[in-house]
């Protein structure tokens, strides 16, 4: 039988629209995921309560750092930045954060089955990206709206029609980022210029923070107009249009590469990994190849060689350096604010600046805990080798703690006293950043318990604390010392002390929390040399 026997006639049909291939594609992937329109109205149900509340406990937290009447004492003589003039500059900041994320993500992709079976289609590809173009302007959109009607009514106390209209041109603003990133995606931007513009804008706008501090200027609160808002809504309208009529010429490379990224970084978030979630914001913006390599003089032996890696992981992530440089200015701007100067508001900025900045520091150990080559290949004991992965975060850190602590200390009034505490605290930070890198995964495969954020393993909670509880336990002296606005030997030897015990933390091996440890302890007591007579 012939080849042209085996195949029956039939007729060639006209190629789909790709509207009709985008409506296939959501229906199967429907069919087979098993959902229904009770349990999509649910989740959206749960969303909207977990979006109530977290707003309204981020408005009371905001308020509570707003103070009415400060207290003299606990402002830095000669210097005072206006509340008005540091929302702003977070605005700015916030707006260089979006377009480095966007031109990490992306923004436009195609991942997955959707990249091997419509890429290669003979239908108008502006028909099958136009929905993934939209997704994450909306999205940005909508954040931004909430997260700038917080600031503006936690902070600035502002009139509900303020609020709103502000809440508005934000929510444009953000959505005409992410639009402009499409833009320079559709001319064959790299992704890794888009990541460093919207870095380059971040930084700049906290040096903008400093200029205003020294020049007493200050900037008035953000209050646009509906015609302001009008003209940002058409702005936003005609990047849209300007993007769509270009999805056509997005090479296909790239709407791989952004597609892969952005599956990733959902991958990560919805399996509560943060460190798989940095992995994508990082190497979704690193080059194919480098110009220069590295000789690696510092590798002398096993310990130099961990070492030295890590201090090159390090050294080749900007968004991390910009991360530690962003971390380390938090303290200086909350000190000369007289509206946030308190212990409570000191206090909030060193813990959570100082941990955003550690965490930047363990990418070589997050790397190793991901695949630990590297840790196999040395003649090294575990142990040693997370003491060691503690260097370069200890080293980063305590040039960050130096500069943290200066300012607090000048808002004490008691300078070398606080750069002494700093000295003692940064063996703190680098055990923070080692832990959280090591920490074990969730365990999906255990009963899940239902919350407003979905089904979560039993736990997930121990393990997310893999590394904040080095932070809040760790640095009670600190905690002690900020409230009540000064330092002495007693809180340096309790630092001391506690930061001894910190590594000794980070340094073990085992990855049970520790109630578990001691239930198991209880449940098979270790026999007595005389039981087995």
């Amino acid at each position: 039988m012939s080849d042209e026997a085996a195949v029956a006639p039939s007729d060639v049909g006209e190629v789909p629209s790709a509207r009709a291939i985008r409506r296939y594609t959501a229906h199967a992937g429907n069919a087979r995921g098993g959902a229904n329109l009770g349990s999509v109205l649910s989740d959206v149900y749960y969303a909207v309560i977990a979006v109530g509340v977290g707003v309204l406990v981020a408005l009371g937290a905001a308020r509570t750092l707003r103070l009415e009447v400060h207290p003299a004492s606990h402002v830095v003589t000669g210097w005072a930045l206006d509340l008005s003039t540091l929302v702003a500059v977070v605005l700015v900041a916030g707006a260089g954060a979006l377009l480095s994320v966007a031109g990490r993500l992306g923004p436009v992709g195609a991942g997955g089955a959707e990249a091997a079976w419509w890429l290669g289609l003979p239908v108008d590809r502006r028909g099958l990206l136009r929905p993934a173009s939209l997704r994450l302007p909306v999205v940005a959109g909508l954040v931004g709206g909430v997260l700038v009607a917080v600031l503006d009514a936690g902070l600035l106390a502002e009139s509900g029609s303020t609020v709103s209209r502000v809440a508005v041109a934000a929510a444009f603003v953000a959505a005409a980022v992410v639009l402009v990133a499409a833009a320079a995606q559709t001319t064959g931007t790299a992704r890794r210029t888009l990541a460093l513009t919207g870095d380059l804008v971040a930084v700049t706008a906290l040096a903008a923070a400093a200029v205003l501090l020294v020049t007493d200027v200050q900037v008035p609160p953000p209050a646009p107009g509906w015609v302001v808002v009008a003209v940002l809504a058409v702005l936003v309208v005609g990047l849209g249009v300007l993007v769509d009529r270009r999805l056509a010429h997005i090479p296909e490379r790239s709407l791989r590469e952004s597609g892969s990224v952005a599956a990733q970084a959902v991958g990560a978030v919805v399996s509560l990994d943060s460190r798989e979630l940095g992995r994508a914001l990082t190497d979704g913006a690193l080059p194919s190849a480098r110009r220069r390599v590295s000789r690696l003089r510092t590798a002398r032996g096993a310990a130099s060689a961990l070492v030295t890696a890590d201090l090159v992981v390090l050294r080749r992530s900007t968004r991390h350096l910009v991360q530690l440089l962003v971390a380390a200015l938090v303290p200086a701007i909350v000190v000369v604010v007289p509206q946030l100067a308190s212990p409570f508001g000191v206090l909030l900025a060193v813990l959570v600046s100082g941990y955003v900045a550690a965490s930047a520091t363990g990418e070589g150990a997050r790397r190793a805990e991901m695949a630990p080559v590297l840790d196999r290949l040395l003649p090294l004991e575990a142990k040693t080798v997370r003491r060691l992965r503690m260097v370069v975060p200890g080293a980063a850190m305590l040039v960050w703690s130096l500069l943290a602590f200066a300012a607090v200390g000048l808002w004490a009034d008691r300078l070398v006293g606080w750069l002494a505490l700093a000295v003692a605290a940064t063996p703190v930070w680098a055990a923070a950043a080692v832990r959280a890198a090591y920490r074990s995964a969730p365990d999906w495969s255990g009963p899940l318990v239902s919350t407003p954020m979905g089904a979560l393993p039993g736990g997930v909670a121990a393990v997310l604390a893999r590394g904040p509880d080095v932070v809040v336990l760790g640095l009670l002296p600190v905690w002690i010392a900020i409230l009540v606005g000064r330092t002495g030997p007693v809180f340096l030897a309790a630092q001391a002390l506690f930061s001894v015990i910190a590594v000794l933390v980070a340094s073990s091996i085992e990855t049970r929390p520790l109630m578990e440890r001691i239930m198991d302890a209880q449940e098979n007591p270790p026999e007595k040399s005389g039981a087995r007579r």
